[in-house]
């Protein structure tokens, strides 16, 4: 019987965002805006980043991560959303499903990790400056990368296993604008005590404690900038991290408070998962190009080597 449970459901249906029936077009235009300049805001860190030899440091090694993350996070959610404002019937196959929550978790907890670890390289360049190229080698930096992205693939692999073991037969209609895990569990027709406990144990202690190891980095930090004698040297220093704290708080506020809440209402939710999903990854290229010095320097002269090969 929970087999034919499991297989009953072909297929669910996007119920997208709460009173966008009204608004399709507008709300269209708007979210197609803000996924191009995702798009086109993180390409141009990826050249910038990629073609600048003064860029080549771990700094902008794991920056050039990121940038990647945001054009895939953004990109598994909002096509889709786009889509289902055009369309009547706002459908996902159930494989596709799988897919779209394995993705946006795979992105999302990799994205978690990667802020970790561009904290600690904060830390270590502060800190520890004289062991710095020991310490951020070439080849831990990469190793720290690759570690990243295979945690947060296994990450997402347990929550998508655990999410489409359960059995279907409540519902097809997802109250939300992607598959996700709080939504999919209130569909499903069997106790989903594991699918919290996991939730609040696995995305609790991972996001809590990534968030907690970048505040005892920024901590030290902190400490390590006090100690600094002149007003400007302090200033130069926090500079360099100001722009790493404004996407952590960005990034982490949101998810945190979503799925520690498994029963939270889905105005609230659909809100926030729109702003960390869509928004922040739009902000996160702006952020550090406008409050870096050394990523405006690079832009200018993309740009006037650009202008150069116009010309000539």
């Amino acid at each position: 019987m929970e087999k034919e449970n499991h297989t009953s459901v072909k297929e669910f249906i996007l119920l997208g965002l709460p009173h966008a029936d009204e608004l399709k077009i507008p709300l269209f235009l708007v979210f197609l805006f803000i996924y191009i300049c995702t798009i086109l805001g993180n390409l141009l860190i990826l050249v910038t980043v990629r073609g600048d030899p003064r860029l080549h440091t771990p700094m902008y090694f794991f920056l050039f991560n990121l940038s990647f993350l945001d054009i895939c996070l953004s990109t598994v959610t909002v096509p889709k959303m786009l889509a289902n404002f055009l369309e009547v019937r706002k459908v996902i196959s159930f494989s596709g499903c799988i897919c779209q929550l394995y993705f946006f978790h795979f992105m999302a907890s990799t994205e978690c990790f990667l802020y970790t670890v561009m904290a600690y390289d904060r830390y270590a360049a502060i800190c520890h400056p004289l062991h710095y190229n020991k310490i951020m080698s070439k080849k831990i930096c990469i190793q720290m990368a690759a570690g990243t992205w295979l945690t947060g693939s296994i990450h997402s692999m347990m929550h998508t296993i655990l999410t489409f073991r359960l059995p279907f037969c409540r519902s097809n209609l997802i109250p939300y604008f992607f598959c996700d895990i709080p939504p999919i569990l209130k569909l499903a027709c069997s106790s989903t005590f594991i699918n919290e406990a996991v939730i609040l144990a696995n995305i609790g202690i991972v996001g809590l404690g990534c968030f907690l190891l970048i505040l005892v980095s920024y901590g030290h930090i902190v400490l390590a900038i006090l100690k600094i004698s002149t007003a400007e040297g302090r200033r130069r220093t926090f500079s360099t991290c100001a722009s790493h704290i404004t996407v952590v708080i960005l990034f982490f506020a949101p998810p945190l408070f979503i799925y520690l809440r498994p029963h939270s209402l889905y105005s609230v939710d659909g809100a926030l998962a729109v702003f960390y999903t869509v928004v922040t990854p739009m902000l996160n290229p702006i952020i550090y190009s406008l409050r870096n010095k050394e990523v405006k320097l690079a832009l200018r002269k993309l740009r006037g080597r650009h202008m150069f090969s116009l010309c000539t």
